[in-house]
């Protein structure tokens, strides 16, 4: 995952960590003004009716007042010489020769999550912890649903990635993939259940059983709820010399 995708004279909108544009090993930064217009085409797939994005971005006052603001925000990347945005009279898209960070990330999940990741997709960066939390503090509906959606595919991507490293004898790896997953949502049994199996995988079944009760005990707090019986099965399965409940306290 990452702008390594890009060709090094490809124009890349950042949204993570962002909104910035690099054009090969140049910053230009977005000004404050046109960061939610850009940020909103970004997003989108094909092109987007000018009057429904000034009256998504701008939506207090009248429409002639929306448009005007439109016009602003595009004047203003223009003067940051952010030329990313195809616009004509009707509609705005981004340019065919700029990528998306976003649009990259997707594409790095869908190949881990289909079973399908190159060479490239093994590796394990801090970017991820940015693909959690895409542009925090925005708190319109359109950004919230992105995010949302972009944060669930990023962390069954961790996922399928810990799964993928752990077969490999990556254990260390494994580890600290289901753990980023995991920081971001303590309580996603899915990510608790790579990181046990990377901890099995390893023959460490101490701390299979550790990372168990801990997980155990943060659902009986939050949810007054079980883990699921796969779960427990997960560690009972991979050491057999005494049942689960004499390991567990019962229950």
């Amino acid at each position: 995952m990452g702008t390594s995708d890009a060709s090094p004279t490809t124009a890349v909108v950042h949204l993570f960590g962002g909104p910035y544009v690099t054009v090969g090993p140049q910053r230009r930064e977005v000004p404050e003004g046109s960061k939610r217009l850009l940020a909103f085409v970004a997003l989108r797939d094909g092109r987007v009716e000018r009057r429904h994005a000034a009256g998504t971005l701008w939506p207090f006052g009248d429409d002639g007042r929306a448009a005007g603001n439109l016009r602003s925000a595009l004047w203003r990347l223009r003067g940051a010489a952010i030329d990313v945005l195809d616009a004509d009279k009707w509609s705005l898209s981004l340019c065919a020769r700029v990528t998306v960070d976003t649009r990259i990330l997707n594409d790095w999940a869908t190949r881990l999550i289909g079973g399908t990741p190159g060479a490239a997709d093994m590796t394990v960066m801090p970017a991820y912890v940015e693909a959690l939390d895409l542009l925090p503090g925005w708190c319109e509906d359109w950004a919230i649903r992105e995010r949302d959606r972009i944060r669930q595919r990023t962390l069954h991507a961790l996922e399928a990635l810990s799964r993928r490293l752990a077969a490999l004898g990556r254990h260390a790896d494994a580890v600290e993939v289901a753990m980023a997953a995991i920081n971001a949502e303590p309580l996603r049994e899915s990510a608790q259940r790579a990181l046990i199996a990377a901890h099995v995988a390893e023959g460490n079944l101490v701390e299979a059983r550790r990372r168990y009760q801990t997980y155990r005990e943060l659902v009986r707090r939050e949810l007054d709820a079980e883990p699921s019986r796969e779960l427990a099965d997960l560690v009972h399965l991979a050491d057999t010399s005494q049942p689960w409940s004499s390991r567990s306290g019962g229950g």
